[in-house]
């Protein structure tokens, strides 16, 4: 379903609302945010349903989490939000606050403590789709500081989340019950269930079709893809309506693609150590097995669905989202099955929390071509389904 006039006027008018008073501004406070919407395209090319938050976690055990952790693994949505982070810049100490609304969302993770997470009732619906209610976060009382030489949280282990902190932001601080909290910008992410501004579809094995669903055209794309140790990517500049991608060569290196990404980013507003410290926190993640669109989200469009509410207002304010659409094509079907006919778990492991729309894309075209899966692909499909549910 696209994004109707209709529903671009509720949307603005929730960003509206959100915003409705006038804050007063501070020339001395710039503001940088990056974030990824993560999706899945189905076989209209449209974001599906899925199981965003399926699969191992992989943040610091001092991040904070959605306390009900049951209704977490079942729930399901169109668009995965992945690690937003909140940069300050500021050349003398100074307090803000900060809030942040979800459009048909749910916020998971955050750092450091918030001072309100809507809603802090405890769910037990597993659908987005139920309800209207927009939720969100609120930092009341943050301390910028520039200079701030205190060490901020690390574990042994290493972590995607530390990369992000290599910028030459301001320090920041926040006190809560069990003392102060210390981090280099504000982190939160999150899953909802609202119509994601892009449609890829699969016009043949080696043609992506790829349409604006959004009223401001996309900036840039990269059709990209991983077969093991090969990788190929195609770049494409500004969309406004509609365009096709051949399937990338796969004859390209990950350096060239990290360089082109980091200037698309900086592009958009990103300063370049911001641009790189994104690259880096997502480098495992987004260079992974399989095929996918990336593509700088319109920035009407952030803000419509994670409106942003900073006080004093900044003088500045950047807000840059790569979209990440998985693209299910028939080569990665053909990796799936043929992992799952010969129990090959590190090929699974690839795959692994995409693999409950992949195995649902193999089934829906078996069943489409008239055929079955073989014995033991369907034994182990279904032996599949409970693990990837989160069920015991």
């Amino acid at each position: 379903m696209s994004l109707t006039p209709f529903r671009l006027v509720a949307y603005g008018l929730l960003a509206l609302a959100f915003n409705i008073c006038v804050q007063p501004a501070d020339t001395d406070l710039t503001v940088h945010e990056w974030g990824t919407f993560t999706s899945v395209a189905g076989k209209n090319g449209e974001a599906i349903d899925w199981l965003p938050l399926s699969g191992p976690t992989d943040l610091p055990r001092f991040v904070a989490h959605f306390r009900n952790s049951a209704f977490k693994v079942g729930l399901r949505g169109t668009v995965r939000m992945e690690t937003p982070v909140l940069y300050f810049y500021a050349p003398r100490e100074m307090t803000v606050s900060v809030k942040v609304a979800f459009s048909r969302g749910l916020i998971t993770e955050w750092y450091p403590e918030a001072g309100h997470i809507t809603p802090n009732d405890t769910l037990y619906d597993v659908s987005l789709y139920q309800s209207h209610t927009n939720r969100g976060i609120a930092w009341d009382v943050i301390t910028l500081e520039p200079g701030l030489t205190v060490p901020f949280p690390r574990e042994a282990a290493a972590n995607r989340y530390y990369a992000a902190r290599e910028t030459s932001a301001t320090p920041l601080h926040v006190k809560t019950d069990s003392g102060e909290q210390y981090e280099k910008f504000l982190f939160y992410r999150g899953v909802a269930a609202f119509h994601a501004p892009i449609l890829a579809k699969l016009r043949n094995e080696n043609q992506l079709r790829i349409e604006n669903l959004s009223t401001d055209e996309i900036p840039s794309l990269i059709y990209f893809e991983r077969r093991g140790d090969r990788l190929g990517y195609r770049i494409a500049g500004a969309l406004p309506r509609e365009s096709t991608m051949d399937s990338p060569e796969l004859t390209g290196t990950i350096e060239d693609l990290e360089m082109n990404l980091e200037d698309m980013l900086v592009a958009q507003g990103l300063y370049g150590d911001e641009a790189h410290a994104m690259v880096e926190t997502w480098r495992d993640s987004w260079f992974e097995e399989g095929s996918r669109l990336f593509y700088t989200v319109p920035r009407y469009f952030v803000d419509t669905v994670l409106p942003l509410s900073v006080t004093p207002a900044p003088a500045q304010r950047v807000r840059v989202f790569v979209g990440r659409m998985e693209i299910i094509t028939p080569a990665t079907q053909r990796a799936v099955t043929t992992a799952l006919s010969t129990h090959d778990s590190a090929t699974l492991g690839k795959y692994e929390r995409f693999m409950e729309p992949i195995l649902r894309t193999i089934s829906d075209s078996n069943s489409a071509e008239g055929t079955q899966m073989q014995g033991s692909t369907l034994s182990l499909y279904n032996s599949q389904v409970p693990h990837l549910h989160g069920e015991n």
